[in-house]
């Protein structure tokens, strides 16, 4: 989830979820999607309700699960079981395949909208194939799923990353594609703190005349002209913000920021580091 790589076993075609290693994410960010994702639950089984084969999907970072359990013949709450949007919503029907068998979710997001101010425009939608079963119909997120509360939504980027949880149980994944819907946009990552952070400080583009890069929330935020302006990554080095066309590409020599690009609409300037 930090950006450094993942300690969950990859063999066979397959990835393979370690106890205590974390959640797994994608680098890249994704708004109003098709996710497909097969996953198999251990086996010989072991434990028993929210212990047996329990892992989840998630949409927004860590915010939307459709939870993964081997519910084949294990009794839990209905709204924890497989195929649930975890807390809110039950799947339709019991759809799950024995232990060990390869099972597959066909999932369709739609993001939840925010106003500038950060109230809910629109809540997420999620809607759920089970092994070709349809078991959530397009069902409206009451806020982020948690156990035992109905948390509020809170507003984040309309694209975020889908990420795989770590439950303690060894849950396989694999085949997993995304298809994103809408208009074609921008490739969006979620970088690192770390090198996000590096990029931080003050480059100078004129005598007196400075553009300062900070990181907030995840993101950097350049000022400039009097001006602030977030910035998504669109590869490690190259960022634009979305409220006008900033483009910004960092110059790094040795693993150090040493200076950026800087364009508005058209050409290209250069500012150096000076701090």
């Amino acid at each position: 989830m930090d950006g450094s790589p993942t300690k969950w076993i990859m063999k066979d075609g397959y990835m393979e979820c370690v106890k205590g290693s974390g959640y797994v994410r994608t680098i890249q960010n994704f708004g109003d999607c098709q996710l497909h994702i097969e996953w198999a639950t251990p086996i010989p089984a072991q434990g028993e309700g929210q212990g047996r084969g329990n892992s989840g999907v998630f949409f927004g970072l860590d915010r939307y699960e459709v939870q993964v359990l081997d519910s084949y013949g294990n009794k839990t709450y209905a709204d924890g079981s497989a195929g649930a949007i975890y807390g809110q919503y039950p799947p339709l029907v019991n759809a799950s395949l024995p232990s060990g068998q390869w099972q597959t979710y066909d999932i369709i997001y739609m993001a939840p909208r925010f106003e500038p101010s950060g109230a809910l425009r629109s809540p997420a939608h999620l809607t759920v194939f089970h092994s070709g079963v349809l078991i959530q119909n397009n069902v409206s997120l009451t806020g982020p799923t948690s156990w035992l509360e109905r948390a509020p939504y809170q507003p984040h980027p309309l694209k975020q990353p889908i990420s795989l949880q770590d439950h303690g149980n060894p849950v396989r994944f694999r085949n997993i594609w995304v298809r994103e819907l809408g208009k074609p946009a921008k490739k969006e990552l979620t970088l690192p703190d770390e090198l996000l952070n590096s990029y931080a400080g003050k480059y100078e583009r004129g005598q007196n005349d400075l553009i300062t890069i900070s990181v907030a929330d995840h993101q950097l935020v350049a000022a400039m002209s009097g001006a602030k302006f977030v910035l998504f990554a669109e590869s490690p080095a190259k960022f634009f913000a979305k409220t006008t066309d900033l483009q910004i590409e960092f110059e790094v020599r040795d693993g150090k920021p040493e200076g950026l690009i800087w364009s508005v609409g058209e050409g290209g300037s250069k500012a150096k580091r000076v701090d």
